[in-house]
């Protein structure tokens, strides 16, 4: 069997702000400027197709790269999903008669967005805050002029199933594929071309195991949909798969291997999961247990299976874990911490057992300690070393974004309070 593709792609950490001087060939027809979502350009004798639009602040250099490549007048934005990566430069680069064409789903999944916008933001700023101040910074120093706002688009033409149209010759095909990110992803087929573009319906990186849910906040996304969803792709067949982030995946065979190690492996995640939950196994037992095996190797860069495995469980069974009453009252176990540091003697020993199960290997245990301790005593200089440590241990094991994103946010502060709190105690 030949070494998971996802070995040799770049990685979460690679994806960058809109900033290509110019947009890049990726077929005879069709051209890509990356960002922090890929926006594709289809070239056709009566005019061009966009595929997604980046973030807002991106979209003077996405229409700077369209409109050097002298494709037309813009007949179409198809939109693969609608998170605000996919729809935000809508407004700007549209033109006057451009029709917008969205999966059915759109216009509530943008009122979802809209109505938790301010929630969602703050919650996704620890991953995402030092790449946007970079982008605009380039558009200031480059493109000069106000970097615009954020699109809340409106589409056109709207489908639930299958749309299609001919344009220049070139035939699309819209259909929709709801276990992507979004309930309403779809993805794009050109069947003379044998082209797909697949957005995000597989992930932010092709090749890993898809988040089911994300740490910043998102609605639960159905592991056996998104299958259903990723067959819809593997009867194409296609010969060249256009994904949100970095370059295409090329030959027929390989796009079909990988996808059917893909779908192997969420199903195999979903079935052990489900197969433990009916044995009475909880849901952290089953988060360390279950394993992809090596012929489903598929990378963890922005999924998990492990936080996979908690979301299946709690898209089954909900929030409630049965293990205690306090689970059903709005009584964090927090609420108690002080009580254990005062039982402890203090800060101190709580601080130097957090530092001995770190001499373990247990940082995730030492947290835990180091945060009771931190909580009677925010400023305890041994508690804050022992959960710096702690983080740093974690940080120095992760190879997944979204994971190491969280856990640099943590350290640095972790860092200045450590520092505002002085020496020893």
């Amino acid at each position: 069997m030949s070494a998971p593709l996802y070995r040799s792609r770049p990685g979460g950490f690679d994806i960058q702000p809109a900033s290509m001087p110019e947009a890049r060939a990726v077929g005879d027809i069709v051209f890509v400027s990356e960002g922090l979502s890929n926006s594709y350009l289809v070239k056709t004798s009566d005019g061009c197709v966009v595929v997604n639009t980046g973030m807002g602040f991106e979209a003077p250099v996405h229409k700077r790269n369209y409109e050097a490549l002298d494709a037309g007048p813009l007949r179409y934005i198809l939109l693969t999903q609608g998170h605000v990566d996919h729809v935000g430069g809508a407004d700007l680069i549209r033109e006057e008669g451009t029709q917008l064409v969205a999966q059915a789903g759109n216009a509530a999944h943008q009122a979802d967005d809209a109505r938790i916008a301010r929630f969602r933001a703050q919650r996704s700023a620890f991953a995402f805050a030092e790449a946007i101040g970079r982008s605009m910074r380039y558009i200031r120093e480059n493109l000069g002029g106000a970097v615009p706002g954020q699109s809340s688009p409106t589409p056109d033409i709207t489908f639930e199933d299958h749309h299609h149209f001919e344009l220049g010759g070139v035939r699309f095909e819209l259909l929709a594929t709801p276990g992507g990110e979004t309930t309403d992803s779809m993805v794009v087929w050109l069947p003379d071309q044998r082209i797909c573009f697949a957005g995000n319906l597989f992930s932010a990186l092709f090749g890993h195991f898809p988040n089911l849910v994300t740490i910043r906040g998102d609605r639960y996304r159905d592991a056996l949909r998104f299958v259903e969803s990723l067959d819809r792709v593997l009867r194409l067949e296609p010969e060249l798969l256009l994904v949100g982030h970095h370059g295409p995946v090329e030959g027929r065979e390989l796009i079909r291997s990988e996808l059917e190690r893909l779908r192997g492996a969420v199903l195999h995640v979903h079935d052990e999961t489900v197969r433990g939950m009916n044995e009475g196994k909880d849901v952290e037992s089953l988060m360390r247990e279950v394993a992809l095996p090596p012929e489903l190797e598929v990378g963890e860069g922005y999924g998990k299976v492990s936080w996979s495995v908690r979301a299946i469980w709690e898209t089954y069974a909900g929030w409630f874990h049965h293990r205690s009453t306090t689970e059903l009252y709005p009584t964090p176990v927090r609420e108690v911490y002080a009580d254990l540091v005062e039982l402890a003697g203090g800060a101190g020993p709580l601080a130097e057992r957090a530092r001995a199960r770190l001499e373990a290997g247990e940082p995730v245990e030492a947290i835990h300690l180091a945060e009771v301790a931190l909580a009677a005593e925010p400023a305890h200089h041994g508690a804050l070393d022992a959960s710096l440590a702690a983080h740093e241990q974690l940080a120095s094991q992760s190879g997944n974004f979204w994971l190491s994103s969280w856990l640099k946010r943590e350290i640095g502060k972790l860092r200045e309070r450590r520092d505002a709190a002085g020496g020893e105690a």
